[in-house]
């Protein structure tokens, strides 16, 4: 009993004596240490009196989430599994099957094979359902089933997977798989370039640089450099990056903190590319924290014409801590500044809403700062681009349309209905498709609540307890229906938006993601906006006045 009683009060106990040893204290040192107290006597009083058995790790576990879960999303506990993850995300390297894979709770669906890796090269498709690794069965794994795919490179893994309904298997040999940072780069026409970076991770500078100079050597005399649904990354290799078209020397971010010594401003160290050429940059939704660094500075350097929709909103700082037994805690350190002063966070995760939301900055709060030819630009919201694309806003029910896998699972079921597909590039979805794509969510039993329907669920549960649901029975009735009539409207308003979506879903899963950007050299409208901005060298000028 005695050695019991040890073990559970171990981890609280060596947690609090690391905390004390490794952590620098100001002036609430009492008051932590007074926490500190209070939550170990908590936890060992639990563990030894509760009157079930408990686990140690996992109460643990739910304490640490819950405590973290009040602070902003990007601060986080990471455990080696998570360590790992950011790893292979900071490197681009791992030893695998080469696919983006989405794990479920009973199989592993491939999202993604990349083109030449094993995956692909064993005849695996977007859409196919791993069901079980050699003989092991997915939904039985405990542990992250996705974890069985890794190996040591040239070995071998069985697969056994399901494909519209049929059950095959498949050999595949692993070997070492490299994300790219620029996974395309290209002349769209004989003197323009075009640079896809996608993450920011420790090879993003190193392959940017090498997309440029082999650009200019083809003869680009101007760049679109494309960040749309970049999440973001290493800091330091965004500011390398804008390195590549401002001289050295110059201030590109600011960082401001609590701490003393996390207050740093970073500057250009090295000699630019080329500090003259005229330069886009393209931006979305997704376009985030280091894509905003980049996208941020250059505008406030009046050094490129940032065009699309507005970006994300990052403007926190994560750096990873050391825990014991191989954990991290990635936690926010401070907040960073482009050149111009402007900080573009656009979620304020210290004052919440009654629902406990962050809350939104409000336009009307944006401060007004100048970029160094003496333009307007803001902050509170992301990068405002100099020119919006008038793309449609994703509402709730699309975003849940997307979140559901629907765009994905359409895209796979389209693909292998069509298979005689031949000239891609001319590849276009008609109305009838629309038509088709609501009568699938149809049949797939796609259904979102609205907060709409919510709060009149509410009302008539509240009208019961009152009695006087009767009354408003019909009024209530009216209320719903017209309510998914409008559901039924917002999904039309946004054709064009969810047409896009699966075209870009559609030709990824015909020619892979190379062939996707290909695509969008001919078709994106992204892509024709700043190409056009780019042949006129007065138009060009006139965006950075």
């Amino acid at each position: 009993m005695k050695h019991l009683i040890q073990k559970k009060i171990l981890v609280p106990v060596l947690a609090f004596t690391l905390f004390f040893t490794g952590t620098a204290f100001k002036n609430d040192f009492f008051e932590i240490a007074k926490q500190i107290e209070i939550f170990t006597t908590l936890f060992k009083e639990l563990n030894m009196n509760y009157v079930d058995d408990t686990n140690p790790g996992d109460l643990m576990d739910t304490a640490i989430k819950s405590m973290l879960e009040n602070l902003d999303p990007y601060t986080n506990f990471m455990n080696e599994q998570d360590v790992e993850a950011a790893r292979i995300n900071n490197t681009g390297d791992y030893t695998g099957i080469g696919a983006k894979i989405k794990t479920l709770k009973d199989k592993l669906v491939i999202i993604e094979p990349y083109k030449d890796y094993p995956a692909d090269k064993a005849g695996l498709k977007a859409g196919d359902a791993i069901i079980k690794i050699g003989n092991i069965l997915v939904e039985n794994h405990k542990e992250n089933a996705g974890d069985l795919l890794k190996g040591a490179p040239g070995s071998t893994v069985e697969v056994t997977y399901k494909r519209q309904g049929k059950t095959q298997t498949a050999n595949i040999e692993r070997a070492e798989v490299e994300i790219k940072a620029v996974p395309h780069f290209s002349l769209i026409d004989e003197k323009t370039g075009y640079i896809v970076l996608s993450r920011f991770n420790n090879k993003a500078y190193a392959e940017t640089n090498y997309a440029l100079r082999d650009l200019k050597a083809q003869g680009a005399k101007r760049i679109i450099l494309d960040l749309r649904g970049n999440p973001g990354g290493l800091l330091n290799e965004a500011i390398r990056i804008v390195n590549l078209f401002v001289p050295k020397g110059q201030l590109i971010v600011t960082t401001k903190s609590k701490v003393k010594k996390y207050n740093r401003t970073y500057y250009t160290k090295n000699d630019p590319i080329d500090t003259e050429i005229p330069l886009v940059v393209l931006i979305d939704g997704g376009s985030a924290s280091a894509s905003e660094i980049v996208s941020g500075s250059l505008q406030d350097l009046d050094r490129a014409v940032i065009v699309g929709s507005r970006s994300f909103g990052k403007g926190l700082v994560q750096r990873p801590k050391q825990l014991t037994y191989g954990t991290q805690l990635k936690i926010t350190i401070s907040r960073y500044y482009t050149p111009s002063g402007r900080c573009i966070q656009a979620l304020d995760y210290w004052h919440r809403d009654e629902k406990g939301q962050a809350v939104r900055v409000k336009q009307e709060n944006y401060n007004t700062f100048k970029t160094k030819n003496g333009r307007s630009v803001f902050d509170g919201g992301g990068i405002l681009p100099d020119e919006i694309i008038n793309t449609q806003k994703n509402s709730a029910i699309i975003k849940a349309i997307v979140n559901d896998d629907l765009i994905f699972n359409y895209a796979t079921n389209y693909h292998y209905k069509h298979d005689n597909i031949k000239d891609i590039n001319n590849f276009k979805l008609t109305d009838a498709d629309f038509k088709d794509f609501k009568m699938f969510l149809k049949s797939h039993h796609f259904s979102f609540e609205t907060e709409t329907e919510k709060a009149l669920l509410n009302v008539m549960e509240i009208a019961k307890k009152e009695e006087l649901n009767d009354n408003i029975q019909t009024d209530y009735t009216t209320l719903i229906t017209n309510l998914e009539k409008s559901k039924t409207q917002v999904l039309d308003e946004n054709k064009d938006h969810l047409l896009e979506l699966l075209t870009e879903e559609i030709v990824k899963q015909y020619v892979y993601r190379e062939g996707l950007y290909e695509y969008y050299k001919t078709h994106d409208k992204g892509m024709k906006v700043a190409a056009d901005i780019l042949k006129s060298p007065i138009t060009y000028a006139k965006y950075l006045r």
